[in-house]
């Protein structure tokens, strides 16, 4: 009979790396699961920003926003009970410029519209103030919050706190000297916004990610990419001026303005650069022209990502589908002069568009 061979001898070393692998694994496995109420937890919130920027821009189309004329954070959140709470309000909207240049035959019942909507858009700040300080005191206490994730959370309340002041600081802003918010204040409180909805969502994504061996994408993909994020930032607090001014109420053509593609009075206004915040023109040809880049560049980007960085090929298709609707929308919100419905839709839109944004920067980010 033929002997056995004899067995290679197992270094210590060795054994132990097989004792370690599953335990790491198991570890890594655990960890993710901790971490994944935390990241839904974030993931509601990010919803309900995106509820209050949807009844945010319904409230500007309506020109409900001058309705409550005081910042009440926790009386506010009672609404009129009775009839008589309601003349007080009307009343005290009687004595701000909206109601006596551009409203002044309001009866009670047209107040009470354009009141709910306001009304609604705090409230929606109210409860996301509390559905966010509420959990994150709770997983605080019980030690629930992964290392190198507490003074982040406390960052985003931070910000969600100052988002609520610049609110009415945007708000104050039409209750003495004129009939609407600046353009500034509005845009600021716009780009806060997205501001806060952006962070929470890259964090969100953070906690949810798992190891992969996908290969790591090329150096030139993400640039672009970050790019491309940076310039539909741009376009958000462009459509925030937009917005401020009723830009989008001018030139409803497609796509030349008027007959010319580039209009004669860009620069009216002295110094030139007021024009880009504060003459209709510019405001909307900057706004399309920045359209135009995106329909160059968001294309290219989901080009080299089906090529260099198969693992994100979702989140590409799914960005390149949104930047179809989001133009559509913006064209035919322009072409119906601004009705609340497709605007309101146009606004939402940007909001979706940044958010593939971020998960496509986020898949593309390297292991």
């Amino acid at each position: 009979m033929r002997e056995p061979l004899p067995r290679r001898p197992v270094h210590a070393k060795a054994r132990l790396h097989r004792i370690i692998k599953p335990m790491k694994s198991l570890s890594l496995s655990a960890s993710h699961a901790s971490r994944k109420p935390i990241a839904i937890w974030l993931l509601i919130c990010c919803a309900l920003v995106f509820c209050t920027l949807v009844v945010g821009g319904v409230t500007r189309l309506t020109e409900s926003g001058l309705s409550i004329v005081e910042w009440q954070p926790l009386l506010g959140a009672i609404p009129p009970l009775s009839h008589e709470d309601w003349l007080i309000l009307f009343e005290k909207y009687k004595q701000i410029p909206q109601f006596h240049q551009v409203n002044h035959d309001m009866d009670l019942a047209g107040f009470q519209f354009i009141f709910w909507w306001e009304w609604a858009h705090r409230q929606i700040g109210r409860v996301i103030g509390l559905v966010f300080f509420i959990p994150l005191v709770w997983f605080w206490v019980r030690g629930r919050i992964p290392q190198g994730y507490k003074w982040k959370l406390v960052g985003f309340l931070i910000l969600g706190g100052l988002q609520g002041a610049m609110g009415w600081y945007m708000v104050k802003s039409g209750l003495v000297n004129d009939v609407r918010v600046s353009q500034y204040r509005l845009t600021a409180h716009l780009g806060m916004a997205f501001l806060v909805f952006g962070l929470m969502l890259w964090t969100a994504l953070g906690l949810l990610r798992e190891r992969s061996d996908d290969p790591a994408t090329p150096a030139g993909v993400r640039r672009l990419a970050l790019w491309v994020l940076a310039v539909v930032s741009v376009m958000v607090l462009s459509g925030g001026f937009v917005a401020g001014i009723r830009a989008g109420l001018a030139y409803n053509t497609f796509p030349l303005m008027n007959g010319h593609f580039i209009p004669a009075d860009l620069f009216v206004l002295d110094p030139w650069w007021l024009n880009i915040f504060n003459n209709i023109t510019t405001v909307q040809f900057d706004h399309r022209m920045i359209a135009y880049v995106l329909m160059l560049l968001v294309p290219a980007l989901w080009w080299k990502v089906q090529r260099d960085a198969p693992q994100a090929r979702g989140a590409a298709n799914a960005m390149l589908g949104m930047l179809v609707i989001q133009v559509s929308l913006g064209i035919a919100t322009l072409l119906h002069h601004v009705p609340v419905s497709l605007a309101s839709l146009h606004q939402a839109g940007a909001m979706v568009l940044f958010a593939k944004l971020i998960w496509l920067n986020h898949k593309l980010r390297t292991h």
